[in-house]
């Protein structure tokens, strides 16, 4: 229980668990020339009206332009107490999810050496077996080994765990061989077959690095990346090493008018525990623009960094996919690749433009990912803006295909065998319904889009301005089925959604836990009161009920009705956000013993109580116990018990 008290809390977390698309079009416009002055004095004003904005204490960016460092720059305190400036030079932000590019690199360096094979089972490099089977819903069936390319592209077809990514604690950090070995998800699909974003997969990349090369992860990057491309201000270790902490800044969030500081944060390594600055972070773009070349260091080939930027798997030609860990997209009709990342409080951006020989990198603490689009969107429009493009029309007959395609999808990157399963009612869930006109209303992250069919079962967005204003628009959408028979929305990037079931809604299934908690617990209050009414008018009715056992009934349904009053107080007690960190304070810092050992009982007692009380209310009906009105009642208070346990079965809270 004490994971589902995160639950509601839990769909705050957008960066590094969600990656919405970032197509995007822009009006017709005359391309500026970069000019440093000119590029500092934009930034100056958009990255000034965000930080306003959204109360954002602390950025740094940096901007790579023909082979040099055109600008980077700091905007805010490092550290606010000591008045002390960010230095794009020297300040480190945490960069979340985009350190990802850094594992993908040392796989590509290995992969040069012919240390490692994109196309061989990863079980060949690990000291421990990933079994080559489906885990669920197919009954252990054979399937193809994993390989890092599909480790890459986000398809080696792993559940994701959502919960515990974030901690405060250095105690609760667990080796990397540790992590892969014992924290290994379910495998739920083919590899190869449905895009899900892993960062399971990324970490067992690092893994994978760390065992082949005979150096820990962090210290392979240290000697291999780092040195050779002169980044003096980056690491990975957790917590940052003395001789970099004092440079390390200092994360806030704006509450009732001030900022409050908060804790470093730690979490896997490969998938994103790297701190860095602007002018490092531009070294590393500025080699990737140059064929893996930074002056007179190469840390890649030019025929490797060509082949990282070549798209190596999309689920339709018309949705951009994924390069070799790269995202790819396109920005005002330029081919970009790009990573964004995230932790509870800081968000990262990093976009390679090799076609204009451009980067942009952009970190904050404080505000959300949103920021970091809107500031590199309206750097493209101002500096490489595209043709407005006319919308298509609609195909003759789209009214009826469309309807085919109307539900509640669910993002594949989710928890398909854990209580974590919850959590896809409330995050990233995507709403389709279909117009009289056929056309398609597309809601996801609080937007909804209009689609038209281009072809069958491909729908483009028509909103010609700005598809990523508030994130959840996507440009183009494709239908299709999945393995488990769902039909499947696949969109850019490395994210899927499949339709949820009927009986598996969201929709029904709160319906189903508000109804059931509210009669349970109002049934509890019902008899309490009804029972004191009956002391003070001291009337005996027990006698009554013992005779035909009855009392035994509602002594089970009182019990039930006190373990769901205790499992609804403790969901609510432990739902308040904490207003720096966003989340309830147990998910990002242990249970105590206790409050485990409760989290543990009182569901499976939930369950087995509904087995008495459905006993009970059979036994009911037949010995004709109570009056008419008494008898449904506590059917009723049955059928929900039973709503409220196939909850728990269903979505694996028990």
């Amino acid at each position: 229980m004490n994971k589902l008290k995160r639950m509601l809390c839990y769909a705050l977390i957008m960066s590094i668990l969600l990656l919405p698309s970032v197509n995007a079009k822009a009006a017709s416009a005359t391309v500026v020339g970069l000019d440093a002055a000119e590029v500092e004095a934009f930034l100056d004003t958009i990255i000034g009206q965000q930080m306003d904005e959204f109360n954002i204490p602390n950025l740094t960016v940096s901007v790579v332009y023909d082979g040099e460092i055109l600008l980077a720059k700091g905007y805010g305190y490092a550290d606010y107490e000591a008045e002390r400036p960010v230095d794009p030079e020297k300040s480190l932000f945490r960069i979340g999810s985009t350190a990802k590019l850094f594992t993908w690199t040392a796989i590509m360096q290995l992969v040069e050496q012919g240390k490692l094979d994109l196309d061989t089972d990863v079980n060949q490099y690990l000291d421990f077996e990933i079994p080559n089977v489906i885990e669920y819903k197919q009954g252990g069936a054979e399937a193809e080994p994993i390989t890092i390319r599909h480790l890459m592209s986000h398809t080696p077809g792993f559940e994701d765990y959502m919960m515990e990514v974030f901690s405060l604690s250095e105690d609760s950090l667990i080796p990397l061989e540790q992590y892969v070995r014992e924290q290994r998800p379910a495998r739920v699909f083919a590899p190869g077959e449905v895009s899900a974003y892993s960062n399971y997969g990324v970490s067992l990349a690092g893994y994978i690095v760390e065992v082949v090369s005979g150096v820990p992860f962090a210290q392979y990057v240290e000697e291999n990346i780092y040195q050779p491309l002169g980044m003096e201000y980056s690491t990975f270790r957790q917590p940052i090493p003395e001789n970099l902490a004092d440079n390390m800044s200092k994360p806030y969030r704006y509450v009732d008018g001030e900022f409050v500081e908060a804790k470093f944060e730690f979490l896997s390594e490969p998938a994103g525990s790297m701190s860095s600055s602007a002018e490092d972070m531009a070294k590393f773009m500025l080699a990737y623009l140059q064929g893996g070349q930074l002056d007179e260091t190469s840390i890649l080939k030019e025929e490797t960094v060509h082949n990282m930027f070549a798209e190596q798997y999309t689920h339709h030609p018309r949705l951009d996919g994924m390069a070799h860990g790269f995202i790819k997209a396109t920005f005002n009709d330029r081919e970009t690749f790009h990573h964004p990342g995230g932790t509870l409080l800081y968000d990262t951006g990093l976009f390679l433009v090799p076609e204009e020989d451009v980067g942009f990198f952009i970190s904050q603490s404080g505000g959300n990912f949103l920021v970091n689009m809107e500031i590199f969107q309206g750097f493209m429009d101002r500096y490489f803006p595209s043709e407005k493009v006319a919308a298509p029309e609609p195909a003759e007959g789209m009214e009826t295909r469309s309807l085919e395609f109307v539900g509640e999808y669910y993002q594949n990157r989710r928890s398909f065998t854990t209580m974590d399963a919850l959590l896809s009612l409330m995050i990233g869930v995507v709403q389709v319904e279909a117009d009289d006109e056929g056309y398609l209303l597309v809601s996801h992250l609080g937007e909804t889009s209009r689609f038209v069919e281009i072809e069958p079962g491909v729908y483009q967005n028509l909103r010609q301005g700005r598809s990523n204003d508030h994130g959840g628009a996507f440009s183009a959408i494709v239908f299709a089925t999945d393995s488990l028979g769902k039909t499947m929305l696949m969109t850019d990037g490395p994210m899927s959604y499949s339709r949820a079931s009927w009986y598996e809604t969201s929709g029904l299934t709160f319906l189903m836990l508000l109804s059931s908690a509210l009669f349970i617990i109002g049934s509890l209050f019902y008899w309490g009161i009804k029972a004191l009414v009956v002391k003070i008018r001291k009337k005996n009715v027990q006698g009554v009920e013992l005779q035909n056992g009855s009392i035994w009934a509602k002594r089970i349904a009182i019990f039930q009705g006190l373990l769901t009053l205790i499992f609804v107080g403790g969901f609510l007690a432990g739902s308040e956000p904490d207003p720096v960190y966003g989340l309830p304070a147990a998910a990002y810092t242990p249970p105590s013993t206790l409050t485990s050992l409760i989290d543990l009982i009182v569901p499976y007692a939930i369950v087995l109580v509904t087995l008495a009380v459905l006993t009970f209310a059979v036994i009911a009906w037949i010995k004709g116990n109570w009056k008419l009105a008494g008898r449904i009642h506590y059917t009723f208070f049955a059928l929900f018990s039973a709503a409220l346990s196939w909850i728990f079965y269903f979505w694996n809270v028990i």
